[in-house]
């Protein structure tokens, strides 16, 4: 599934980007070295064809921060890692003053924070550049079997549409790749693609 036209894909790749470098920065000065986060490629998909293999899981078990955003469009978005990159971002996070064994304890709330500052500075990227208003709900944290996650997160949802953005994460010499996922109707997708359709032509 591919509805999206090429202009429209470079678009959105281009608006997450400058997204994730508002959120690369406000990660550096929370970890105290240089973040590296870029968005490689936009995908579209049906919600039914995802599963853990689609998107180059290999991993068992899977964290998710999940917040609600609403405006002109409603979607679910999600930041997806597998667990035991969660784990070495939380360390990151949390600095040296905590070891590794103790970091689980931890986990719920810092990822809750890698989401909330990814997430709502993607989202707020797109608001400033297609001149729109999106309010969000607060973060959750999930983490489980890998397919089990995906599988609930669809069905909590509800949603027919998955637009996914590969991401790349890089903290000091740690990379991690990991994925936005937006859940929407297929009415919130035109509603998206027609202000993406208004701000190209205004260009």
């Amino acid at each position: 599934m591919n509805p999206l036209t090429e202009l429209q894909v470079d678009t959105l790749t281009e608006i997450f980007n400058i997204g994730a470098g508002r959120a690369a920065s406000s990660l550096s000065e929370i970890v105290g070295d240089p973040v590296m986060l870029s968005v490689p490629r936009v995908q579209l998909y049906q919600s039914s064809e995802i599963n853990a293999e689609v998107l180059s899981l290999n991993s068992p078990r899977l964290g998710a921060v999940k917040q609600h955003f609403s405006g002109p469009f409603n979607a679910d978005a999600m930041l997806l890692f597998t667990e035991d990159r969660a784990l070495e971002i939380v360390h990151d996070m949390m600095g040296s003053q905590v070891s590794i064994n103790d970091i689980a304890e931890f986990e719920q709330e810092a990822m809750c924070e890698l989401g909330n500052i990814i997430l709502n500075a993607c989202l707020s990227s797109m608001a400033d550049i297609l001149k729109l208003t999106l309010d969000s709900s607060l973060p959750v944290y999930s983490v489980g079997e890998t397919n089990a996650v995906l599988q609930q997160i669809i069905l909590d949802a509800n949603q027919p549409i998955m637009l996914v953005l590969h991401i790349d994460l890089a903290i000091e010499k740690r990379h991690s790749q990991g994925y936005l996922v937006f859940l929407l109707s297929s009415s919130s997708l035109q509603e998206l693609l027609a202000h993406i359709d208004h701000f190209i032509s205004g260009i």
